[in-house]
């Protein structure tokens, strides 16, 4: 059964690019392997509406996906412009686009791009590091350098409560909650992306500078029982 036999029972889904509707049976397929396989994995459950995953998947194909100027073009969506976060190389091939929009109502697209791999010469390693667990910072190495963590929830800690005492105040569904809720939503989600940059840039500075990486196998799960 495909996606297409269930159009004319909801015709909301001929407002749907149609390579969308096809990968979220894909992944409904992959739910259902995965738990025929591993029953602890869980039952494959209906989107919530408290924690909903905003995102679609959607393939190449005949040119229905273009990058150019600034601008992007997806299928039923049109061109709309776009803060583009890197160049893409001309030899690059598109093969498909994830569009997400997160809980402060921003949209996100990731591009998926196919290219030839190439060929590095191997090299004879020279630099080592070895990294330690370490309760109050995120981690320590073999140099005995501490990385302390940016605390970037705490210095903003102030303002989310000021806008969060804000929010409880308003009548909840009218347009002044709506408001409120999107400012509260932009600064949680400015604070994850201030975590996710920091654990890039770290990991990025890690892999610059040394050729070999050795870290610990520790079962945290186990150690906090003890």
């Amino acid at each position: 059964m495909t996606p297409a036999r269930y159009k004319s029972e909801f015709p909301w889904l001929k407002e749907v690019d149609s390579l969308a509707l096809c990968n979220a049976q894909l992944h409904l397929q992959t739910a259902y392997k995965n738990f025929f396989r591993d029953a602890s994995v869980g039952f494959p459950k209906f989107k919530s509406k408290k924690k909903p995953v905003r995102s679609y998947t959607t393939n190449y194909v005949n040119g229905n996906i273009v990058l150019q100027n600034g601008k992007l073009k997806l299928p039923k969506a049109g061109w709309v412009r776009i803060r583009q976060h890197r160049k893409i190389d001309e030899c690059y091939q598109l093969k498909g686009a994830t569009i997400t929009q997160e809980a402060d109502e921003r949209y996100y697209v990731a591009l998926l791009y196919s290219c030839e791999e190439p060929v590095n010469e191997i090299k004879k390693a020279e630099t080592a590091i070895g990294f330690d667990f370490s309760m109050k910072e995120l981690y320590v190495d073999s140099n005995g350098n501490h990385a302390a963590y940016p605390h970037f929830f705490q210095k903003t800690q102030q303002k989310l409560a000021r806008e969060q005492r804000r929010l409880s105040h308003c009548e909840q569904g009218s347009n002044r909650y709506k408001k409120q809720k999107k400012k509260v939503a932009r600064i949680h989600t400015r604070i994850a992306h201030q975590r996710k940059d920091f654990s890039h840039q770290e990991s990025r500075k890690i892999a610059n500078s040394y050729d070999i990486v050795c870290i610990e196998n520790l079962n945290m799960k186990e150690m906090s029982q003890d």
